[in-house]
Parts: structure tokens; sequence; C-alpha cells
């Protein structure tokens, strides 16, 4: 423990900075998927951080966090943007999503182990618990979550990071693909055909249920642009939210009630 003017109890180290900082991203990145920061709105990063109950540094980490992943555009002497994407950049990320997972599910058959296909399984499990009690951001993390398990049981660490910089950047259309109860289930099943295949190591199977779901995904995705490609993803300059503070933050913030 080290004195400091914010406290005696205050731990300082990385191990600190860096959770904050993941709290914080999570938080902003929570706000965004969920659209509760619309997209193409200006981040006002005084705004944000007194609303999260952080400084402007752990706060602007984040940003440049969230710009790696697709989903801020930083524009110099301007600020934070929530990015608009187009259905040309949705297309594309998800034609080279279609490739990668395809080779990481027929990898995961090979390689994966009993114990880490059985691991998957509690995490689809979860998913679909998540479903049947209408949890739809904890759906789509774990969604998330399990896509990322059947490249990981590729154990091929640069197919990882390709996945990881792709997949981060369609997050929020991922998101509203399962608007509709419809999609949702839909999306649901296909999860579930797709882990049995793991299940019985079907390497052919798996590659093409994964193949089918980057499509099905697709026209779930197309649906939210307009004729000219341009998204329809929320009203465009307006913030909304209720953040609450990022809990164990700095200052003592407050978690959210």
């Amino acid at each position: 423990m080290a004195q400091s003017e914010f406290g005696s109890n205050l731990t300082v180290g990385p191990v600190r900075r860096l959770n904050l900082h993941g709290q914080v991203t999570g938080v902003v990145r929570d706000l965004i998927v969920e659209g509760r920061i619309a997209p193409g709105s200006h981040i006002i990063e005084s705004e944000l951080g007194r609303q999260l109950g952080v400084s402007r540094t752990p706060l602007r980490e984040a940003l440049k966090t969230l710009a790696g992943e697709g989903l801020v555009d930083l524009v110099p002497s301007r600020g934070a943007f929530v990015r608009v994407p187009t259905a040309l950049e949705a297309r594309e990320l998800l034609e080279v999503l279609t490739g990668l997972e395809s080779i990481a599910g027929r990898l995961a058959c090979e390689r994966g182990s009993d114990q880490e296909i059985a691991a998957l399984r509690l995490i689809q499990n979860e998913m679909v618990q998540a479903f049947k009690s209408g949890q739809r951001l904890e759906y789509h993390k774990l969604n998330i979550a399990i896509h990322a398990g059947f490249v990981a049981l590729s154990h091929n660490s640069e197919l990882r990071r390709q996945h990881e910089t792709c997949s981060g950047r369609l997050r929020r259309m991922r998101f509203l693909a399962t608007s509709t109860p419809e999609r949702w289930a839909a999306a649901v099943e296909e999860h579930e055909l797709m882990m049995r295949a793991l299940e019985a190591r079907d390497a052919d199977t798996l590659a093409f249920l994964m193949r089918d779901h980057m499509r099905l995904i697709w026209q779930r995705i197309e649906m939210l642009f307009d004729d000219n490609g341009r998204a329809r993803l929320g009203d465009v300059g307006t913030i909304q939210f209720d953040t609450g503070h990022v809990p164990n933050g700095e200052h003592g913030a407050r978690a959210p009630e």
C-alpha cells in the first residue's frame, strides 16, 4: 500500500492502472454497442468522464483502445466520435471473418482438447440462458466469447489476432443483428448446431456451419443499411446514456446501482 492524496488505501502501480483502464474501456464499449451513445456522436470527454466518475486520462486511453477496435474515430483537433460503419466495410469484414472462422473450426476439431470443448459448451449453455431470460447485452458478450473460443481452440496465435481485430469492428452491428425475437432465436439455434459439430469433431460440418452462420449474419446486418449503404443505427449526433460511475474507479467512484 502507498500513501497518496487520494487516500491511504490506494494501491498504486501498473496493475491498478490497467484494471481501471479495462473497466473504463468495458463500460464505454457497452454504451456504444447498446447504442446508448449513438453512432456519429461526438464524445465529450469532460461530460462522459463526469458521468463515469473518472479523470480524462483513463478515458482517453479507453477511447484509443476502442479506436483500435473500430468503434471510435479519433479526429485531430476535433476529438472522438462514435464510428458510423458502411455496408461495404461490414461486408468486407464478414468476408474475412468467414474465412478465419471456417479455418478455425477445422483446426479446433483437430487440436481442441476434450476439456477445452467442454468449457466452451458451458459458455454456450450460459448464452442460451441469457437468451431465455432476455438479457441481450449479456447474450451478446457470451456470443462474442463463443466465437473467440472456437478460434482459441485452433491453437493458432496469428489466427486469433486477426480474428480479434475483425470481430471487434463488428460489435455494434452484430448486437443489432439480433434485434428481433426471430433473428435472435435463429442465431441461438445456429450456435447450437456448431457446438454439436465441434463436440463430434466433425470438421467438414463445422466449417460449413460457420460459413453459413456468417452468411446469415450478413443477411441480418445488411438490413441495417439503406439503399445507399448508409447505416441506420440510431439518431446520429445525440448521446443517450445514464452511466453511473465506473466500479472501483479512481477518486472513490461508486458502482452503478
